[in-house]
């Protein structure tokens, strides 16, 4: 049978990427900064303008599609998550980060079907590097298959990073 989400995640990761570009440019201007529920919570006008772009496009594609988007739930809208194939955006994770030129951000893109995640996307976009996974699938970072430890103990697992 064929993977009925396999087209979805290829055009989230090729819209990841044209989001990238989008902050990468922003970072070159003048940012505008706003704040949502708290002087700490930050959005800019590229948070929004990348949240648009994504989510235009992809109910272009699959305009039955559902979408819970950061910007768009803290401006008010309802985020109740359904069955029906659902993206999850945030289109800048890092908004501190990107506002003070700090270059760990990345747009991240979730999709959910029946409540279960499918695959997520996470693109960093100043290092260029495209995280995947997909549910029973694995996790990637640009195609190479991420492996994990076999630690199990946390206490170890911890000292093993402390030292």
């Amino acid at each position: 049978m064929a993977d009925p989400w396999q087209e979805c995640m290829d055009y989230a990761v090729d819209l990841a990427r044209k989001a990238g570009e989008i902050v990468r440019g922003a970072l070159k201007e003048k940012v505008s900064v706003m704040t949502k529920s708290s002087p700490v919570d930050l959005v800019t006008e590229t948070d929004q303008k990348v949240e648009n772009f994504l989510i235009s496009l992809i109910k272009e594609k699959y305009p039955s599609h559902s979408f819970i988007g950061e910007e768009s739930v803290a401006a008010g809208e309802g985020s109740i998550l359904t069955d029906n194939p659902t993206w999850i955006i945030d289109p800048i994770d890092g908004t501190t980060n990107f506002v003070h030129r700090f270059p760990f951000v990345a747009v991240s893109i979730g999709f959910v079907v029946n409540k279960k995640i499918e695959f997520g996307i996470v693109y960093s976009c100043i290092e260029d590097k495209m995280y995947t996974a997909r549910k029973g699938k694995g996790a990637f970072c640009n195609g190479q298959k991420l492996q994990v430890s076999g630690q199990e103990d946390i206490v170890t697992s911890l000292q093993t990073v402390l030292n």
